[in-house]
């Protein structure tokens, strides 16, 4: 697999990049400018290890497409991100692909700090039907981003999905390809007393199949089994919140567990 990291500006133009098989490095001795892009591109689609900045860590994502590019974040945008992250005159990308043995474990399917907004080639990637006044702190891939603290919210560390009080949110997991699930982990947020809880939840599955699950108030790991199954999304949905007095229920993190179902060459 050919493998190529970019740093692009507003106008397209390539300021740096870097190309390997199977393995490559990007170091970068510039501040980045608003509307500069993180581009990670290969010769083929498959399971990568990507890092686009050394704050934060590398994680086994799916690129579908044969390329995928981030904007850095500025202004509001930052706030669902490390204040170490984009920052300063020097930056290290990182990308390789990922080992048999990595793909084949049992792991968090929905795990990828590098999902945005405008993502469709990079899984797993979250989207929601509604985020807490459009704000980063309260974004659909707060929620996929590997981050748990959940005792506080509006910045990071403690950024989380918020449905802006509607009973009629929901969020969808796509993985880009089939994969086949078996548990899935709620953690949600608890800055109590200003936040509520739900006390039930339901996921509907992509084959068809609608789980719902009790919840508590609690700031811990929340894991619930399902049937194993072959699926290609999730839907979160039916949330039904505990009767306090606080509007404000929300998600810190989602992970999904279980394994791929096809094995890469190489």
């Amino acid at each position: 697999m050919e493998l190529t990291l970019k740093v692009v500006d507003a106008k397209g133009a390539v300021l740096a990049s870097a190309t390997g098989g199977n393995e490559t490095f990007l170091v970068y001795r510039r501040m980045y400018d608003e509307g500069d892009r993180l581009v990670v591109e290969a010769s083929e689609a498959g399971h990568v290890v990507l890092a686009f900045d050394d704050a934060i860590s590398p994680a086994v994502v799916y690129l579908k497409g044969h390329s995928y590019s981030l904007a850095i974040p500025f202004g509001n945008k930052r706030a669902s991100y490390s204040p170490r992250a984009f920052n300063g005159d020097i930056h290290r990308l990182y990308v390789r692909k990922a080992r048999r043995d990595e793909i084949a474990l049992r792991r968090n399917l929905a795990l990828n700090p590098w999902d945005d907004h405008a993502n469709g080639t990079l899984f797993p990637h979250a989207r929601a039907n509604v985020e807490t006044r459009g704000e980063a702190a309260f974004a659909a891939r707060n929620a996929i981003d590997g981050e748990k603290a959940n005792d506080n919210h509006g910045f990071w560390p403690y950024t989380s999905w918020g449905i802006n009080r509607d009973p009629q949110a929901s969020l969808t997991l796509e993985f880009g390809r089939p994969v086949q699930v078996d548990e899935i982990v709620f953690y949600l947020r608890a800055d109590f007393p200003h936040d509520s809880w739900w006390e039930k939840a339901s996921i509907t599955f992509s084959d068809g199949q609608t789980s719902c699950f009790e919840l508590a108030k609690s700031g811990a790991a929340q894991c619930v089994s399902v049937e194993p199954r072959t699926v290609e999304w999730i839907r979160l949905h039916s949330l039904i919140k505990a009767k306090d007095l606080s509007p404000f229920p929300a998600l810190t993190q989602i992970e999904v567990w279980g394994k791929e179902l096809r094995q890469e060459a190489g």
